[in-house]
């Protein structure tokens, strides 16, 4: 799985360079926040509802705190009360809280550390061995989705195997036929799930 840099490593080191250079004597600036440690994201990851963050503000304790991205999408910042979290990678939410900090002081420094993911989500149901909710941790096919949920069943129809997926608002219909994939024939229907994916099995 590919992994993308954490912002809180990037700015963990411009602000122990910048506190520093504002305070070699030790009295001139409060000491800054320590960031804690996050899980690792994958490449394509973006936020989303039921995730974990602590937004750290570097020098300002009160400003910094854990939160969980709420059903509607937002978090509620000190200070700077509801910002949009869902659909923004970690890097994009910390640019926005920025230009919000910005209106209350001066070159506010800002880390995303992501604590939990719990939106990742594909739910599968229909004639498997365990129908339920799973997250994607790691790329998942269909097939690798399918064995993960116990297998099918006897009664299952293989070959009308469908993947509902969301895309630019619209609900669109993927077909997956389990028989060809299984034979190595069609296997461009063998698709990576993406978090939201309902994979039914009639």
């Amino acid at each position: 799985m590919k992994l993308m840099i954490t912002t809180a490593v990037a700015v963990a080191f411009a602000v122990a360079t910048t506190y520093a250079q504002q305070a070699p004597n030790g009295n001139t600036a409060k000491p800054p926040v320590t960031i804690p440690a996050g899980v690792a994201t994958p490449a394509d990851y973006v936020i989303g509802p039921d995730d974990v963050l602590t937004v750290v503000f570097w020098r300002d304790k009160d400003m910094t705190s854990d939160v969980t991205v709420r059903p509607d999408g937002k978090i509620t910042v000190p200070l700077l009360n509801d910002v949009q979290a869902a659909g923004l990678s970690p890097d994009q939410l910390r640019a926005q809280l920025v230009e919000a900090a910005s209106k209350l002081f001066e070159d506010p420094t800002v880390a995303i550390v992501v604590k939990a993911i719990n939106s990742r989500k594909v739910f599968v149901t229909g004639n498997v061995g365990k129908p339920g909710v799973y997250m994607l941790s790691a790329p998942t096919t269909v097939l690798q989705m399918i064995a993960t949920a116990g297998g099918l069943l006897e009664y299952a129809k293989a070959k009308d195997i469908r993947i509902m997926r969301t895309e630019t608002g619209k609900t669109v219909s993927l077909k997956f036929n389990y028989k060809d994939v299984s034979q190595g024939k069609k296997l461009e229907q063998n698709i990576l799930l993406k978090p939201g994916d309902t994979l039914i099995i009639p």
